[in-house]
């Protein structure tokens, strides 16, 4: 089969690799039919995941069709169209039983494998294990253009921002970074009746997307003073949630320096530096911070929510490329801002 794979740092192919194929009772292998590639992918291929080598299949996000199962599983059958998401789970081990399988401890103690700790979705088959507690049988309603964006985005924005910073209704929140999870919060952050979305970010493109993404506010980082206007739109208070969508030292320092007494700060970047934490300020404001990997457990809720139209996820693909244009849909990924890009969809 074809597949996209990890050549070391800086280097990547789409080649022959053997066929997926079943390795426990408890796998399916899935043919794919969507997938789409993650800023994560863009790390690995820098080299910033040392746990991925040469040879991996890169890839975490998959939506496709069951064309084999294992002995054990007893629930899915071939032919049912899943997602497969981001996170594997067992469904057994202590942190799955405590909604927490972003820590699966039978897959290593960490949740996400795909792409990472065995061959990921970017191919054209992809073995899955521990498929019945970790694929999603899909809906009719639900296209597979749409199912790929609750592989990993939509619930990490979701999960990981708007629930781990407990919003409220009638909150102020703030969204620091309007790229593709970024837009996932903003998205969300009505669910749970926020009165006030701010989108703060630098390209002018990113913030008028957001607008149609549930922001009700813009902020152009460089040329506005962010906390002066927050401020401002707030009567002097700062926002109640501030929302950390980029994973950088000087977007976490602002996000600290946005919220209210008694608010709550949910990092959803991912950081690749150490950043400052300044303490001796924040003690004193009563300030909860929160971070974490997606865990996925909101995706039956979301894929309810999408059927019935509740929430739209179509907006979030902008460029779309066929399973052997994977170079190019690369290429437009990793060049985002020049290609107004945000999410791509890549399917057969």
């Amino acid at each position: 089969m074809k597949a996209l794979v990890f050549q070391g740092p800086g280097s990547m192919s789409w080649t022959d690799v053997p066929d997926a194929h079943l390795v426990d009772p408890t796998d399916v292998v899935v043919r794919v039919n969507t997938t789409t590639i993650c800023g994560t992918d863009l790390h690995i291929l820098k080299g910033d995941v040392p746990a991925v080598t040469a040879g991996r299949v890169l890839g975490h996000e998959a939506v496709g069709v069951i064309t084999e199962v294992g002995s054990a599983v007893t629930s899915l059958a071939v032919g049912d169209r899943v997602l497969v998401p981001a996170i594997t789970s067992c469904g057994k081990c202590g942190p799955c039983k405590c909604a927490m399988p972003s820590h699966c401890a039978s897959v290593g103690g960490i949740g996400w494998i795909f792409g990472h700790l065995i061959d990921g979705t970017q191919a054209e088959y992809v073995r899955v294990p521990f498929a019945e507690t970790s694929v999603h049988v899909l809906p009719e309603a639900v296209t597979n253009e749409q199912a790929i964006f609750l592989a990993d985005i939509l619930p990490t924005g979701f999960e990981i921002g708007v629930q781990y910073a407990r919003v409220q209704p009638g909150d102020t929140v703030v969204v620091v970074g309007a790229g593709p999870v970024g837009l996932a919060s903003m998205r969300t952050a009505g669910l749970y009746g926020a009165a006030t979305v701010i989108a703060v970010d630098l390209s002018e493109a990113r913030l008028q997307r957001s607008l149609g993404f549930g922001a009700d506010e813009t902020i152009n980082s460089g040329t506005v003073d962010v906390r002066a206007r927050v401020l401002e739109l707030t009567h002097g208070l700062g926002a109640n949630v501030v929302i950390e969508a980029v994973g950088i030292p000087e977007t976490f320092e602002l996000c600290t320096a946005l919220v209210r007494p008694g608010g709550n700060i949910a990092n959803v970047g991912v950081h690749g530096k150490p950043v400052d934490l300044h303490l001796e300020d924040l003690w004193i404001n009563n300030i909860t911070i929160t971070t974490g990997l997606v865990n996925g457990t909101t995706i039956p809720t979301l894929l309810d929510l999408v059927a019935h139209e509740k929430i739209d996820v179509g907006t979030f693909s902008t460029h779309s490329f066929g399973l052997e244009q994977m170079m190019d849909a690369y290429d437009v990924f990793a060049h985002a801002d020049t290609h107004d890009a945000l999410k791509v969809t890549i399917s057969r």
